[in-house]
């Protein structure tokens, strides 16, 4: 059965001047404020639309990992997963690098590799963000 999650933004004054306040609806977690300063320059205790895919694509892919590593008979006893995504001013989002380490008992680094590889060409987020150059650095701890 589908599920649908809900984001709202207010966002009040021109690009560069203005400010906003993102709300994850679904959730009740909380609103953050948006500035393009934060987004272009740097954070400041504000978020970016950047962050959030970020978040996204980092849990989505750790839930996605975590199951193809399940389904190979070797759960993972954690995984620590980042995503880096690079935003430039005027062109847009340049690219996405995950990076993984993780503790796995009975499997050798190569085939945590490849796994790590399917779980980001086939994570939702990955797919929903085809547009984009996604790499991977994936490796036992």
């Amino acid at each position: 059965m589908p599920t649908t999650r809900t984001a709202t933004t207010v966002w009040e004054g021109t690009l560069f001047e203005g400010a906003g306040k993102v709300t994850l609806e679904s959730s009740g977690l909380g609103t953050y404020d948006v500035t393009w300063v934060s987004r272009a320059e740097a954070a400041n205790g504000k978020t970016s639309p950047e962050e959030l895919i970020a978040a996204a694509h980092s849990s989505c892919f750790s839930m996605a990992f975590s199951n193809g590593l399940a389904s190979n008979q070797t759960p993972a006893t954690r995984l620590n997963v980042s995503a880096d995504v690079e935003f430039t001013p005027g062109t847009g989002i340049t690219g996405i690098k995950l990076t993984v380490r993780g503790e796995v008992d009975g499997i050798d680094n190569d085939t945590f590799v490849s796994l790590a590889e399917d779980a980001k060409a086939n994570c939702p987020v990955s797919k929903a963000l085809a547009g984009t150059t996604i790499t991977l650095d994936a490796a036992l701890a």
